[in-house]
Formats: structure tokens, C-alpha cells, sequence
């Protein structure tokens, strides 16, 4: 006897409520839809795809929040006892990152004035690579990040540049160090409508923990950073970060809001949850990685010679 069922409201495929109960698999109960005849899992498991849309957001999370993939992979066994590959959390993060940083692109924040723009130096595959953030004190909105070889004018400028096309705003005041390349890569950009000071603009504010709890996120950032051995996959990484950042972390400073909160933004995701949860038709049209894309250095294989026999 077919039995209708009142619990999945929807067809995880077209949304149709003519939905029936249709065996299961490994204590996985599955459905078929009337309106489309597709077979699919749970309500909480996303099509084609054999883990719950928790576990998969935790994965998220984890990741962004400084664990590796190695252990994250340890976690998912110790807490659920599921046996997923990292090659699964590293597609799981690459396929939803996306979603989330095009949605995000949609959205201006209302920052402040003042700025204040930092680097840092990190090690990828052997080699030194500078990363360049700019934040806005007002918000705590981190609102761009770079990388770069080299610690020039032209780098400054650079995040100077994709400072104002992510804003559409021209600061009244940027904080730095002292390095030099900023002072020309603000007037470059700006003009003389934008003063350049050094220093940080917390301790205007007589909150100079703040400067230093926003370096140690960074810190915090290069750490996992370090297991990255290409560029390509450190620019994603840091795509997704900026998000988890500004979208998806509270922030004590901030009375447990967001920046994107402080910032006036509307995202419709309040975590990684809600990516994930998205309809079908969405996430279906973000492709996974590319398989010849390694995500870690490549160990060479030696193979053992044959050894010859003494007569």
C-alpha cells in the first residue's frame, strides 16, 4: 500500500506536495513526486547527494573557522561516525562558497569614513605572499581583501581601488602603517579628498583591543591558509572567509551582530545552513571542482626499482 505523508511538504526537485514514501536505503527513507516522478532523500538531504544539509553547513563552518580538512574529516567521524573523503568537504565548500559570494556581490555596505588598511605576509607552496585587507572602523565590515608577489604602490592602489567598487565611497580618512606604497596608492585612487594618517583609528575611539582582535582573526585566516598550495585555491578560500566574516560571524565588539548587520545589509542567509538549503535549481547550476585541480601539493610516487638477483 502507497502511503501519502504528511511530514516532507515539498519535492526537493519542482516544490510539488504530491509526494509518496518509496523504500530506504541504509536507514535513509526515500520519496518519489507524482508531479515530476523523481525519487530523492529526506527532507534535510540535498538531491544527488548523500549527507544531510547540517552536516554539510558544519563542514562549512568548521572550515572557516580554522579547522582543516584533514580535521574536519576526523570531527564528522568522531561526532557522527561519518567516513566522508576531504576531497567531499573541499567540493562541499567550493560548490556552496560560490552561491554565497554571488549573492553577496548583490549587496553595498553603508560603512563609515574611516578606514584603516593592513597587511600581512603568509607562505604559500614556499613562497611569500602578501595579503592586503582594508576595514571599516565604524562597521568592523571587512570590505576587501588582495594578493600579491610584491608590496608596492601598484598593490596599494589596487586595494584602494576594490575598496571603492565594493562601497561606491571615497573615505574621509584611511589608517596605516608606514608603509610607504599606501601613501601613494590613497592619492592615486582618491585624490586629496581622502587624508592618509598612521596609526589605528581604534585608538581615537579609546578601544585599542580592537585592532588587535581584528589581527588576530587574520591571524587565525593564514593559519589554515598555510595547508593552501596554489593561488587559485587561497583567492577562493578567501572569498569564502570575507563571507563567513562579514555575513555569518557575530561579533562580540558588535554586541554579537555581524558587520553585514552594523553595515545595513539584508542577506538573506543568516549561516551556512541557509546556502546550503537553497532550491535545488540553484545549487544544481554551480559546478564542483574541477577533478585535475589538486587542492594540495602533489607528492611525487617513487617506485621501487626490481632488484637484481646475484648469481
Amino acid at each position: 500500500m502507497i502511503e501519502i505523508i504528511n511530514q516532507i511538504q515539498e519535492c526537493n526537485y519542482c516544490q510539488s506536495n504530491h509526494v509518496i514514501k518509496y523504500g530506504k536505503y541504509k536507514d535513509t527513507q526515500y520519496y518519489l513526486c507524482k508531479g515530476c516522478g523523481r525519487r530523492f532523500a529526506s527532507a534535510d538531504r540535498i538531491p544527488k547527494m548523500q549527507n544531510t544539509t547540517r552536516t554539510i553547513a558544519d563542514a562549512l563552518n568548521m572550515y572557516y573557522e580554522g579547522m582543516s580538512l584533514a580535521e574536519i574529516r576526523r570531527n564528522l567521524i568522531q561526532q557522527d561516525n561519518n567516513y566522508i573523503s576531504r576531497i567531499s568537504a573541499y567540493n562541499w565548500v567550493d560548490r556552496f562558497t560560490e552561491l554565497a559570494v554571488k549573492e553577496a556581490k548583490k549587496h553595498k555596505p553603508d560603512v563609515g569614513s574611516i578606514w584603516i588598511a593592513d597587511e600581512t605576509v603568509i607562505d604559500i607552496d614556499g613562497k611569500n605572499i602578501w595579503l592586503w585587507d582594508i576595514i571599516d572602523s565604524k562597521t568592523r565590515f571587512l570590505i576587501t581583501t588582495h594578493m600579491s608577489y610584491t608590496r608596492t604602490t601598484k598593490d596599494a592602489q589596487q586595494l584602494m581601488k576594490q575598496a571603492y567598487e565594493r562601497t561606491g565611497k571615497i573615505p574621509r580618512v584611511i589608517y596605516t602603517d608606514k608603509l610607504r606604497a599606501y601613501l601613494d596608492g590613497i592619492e592615486l585612487t582618491f585624490g586629496a579628498d581622502t587624508k592618509h594618517k598612521y596609526g589605528s583609528p581604534f585608538d581615537v575611539e579609546n578601544n585599542t583591543n580592537l585592532i588587535e582582535r581584528f589581527h588576530g582573526t587574520v591571524k587565525e585566516r593564514t593559519k589554515v591558509m598555510r595547508g593552501l598550495h596554489t593561488i587559485e585555491t587561497a583567492k577562493k578560500f578567501l572569498d569564502g572567509w570575507l563571507i563567513h566574516y562579514n555575513f555569518f560571524r557575530p561579533h562580540t565588539s558588535l554586541k554579537d551582530r555581524t558587520p553585514a548587520q552594523m553595515a545595513g545589509i539584508k542577506f538573506p542567509f543568516r549561516n551556512w545552513k541557509d546556502v546550503v538549503e537553497q532550491p535545488y535549481e540553484i545549487t544544481a547550476r554551480i559546478p564542483l571542482r574541477d577533478k585535475a585541480q589538486r587542492i594540495t601539493k602533489p607528492v611525487p610516487r617513487i617506485t621501487p626499482k626490481t632488484p637484481r638477483l646475484v648469481k
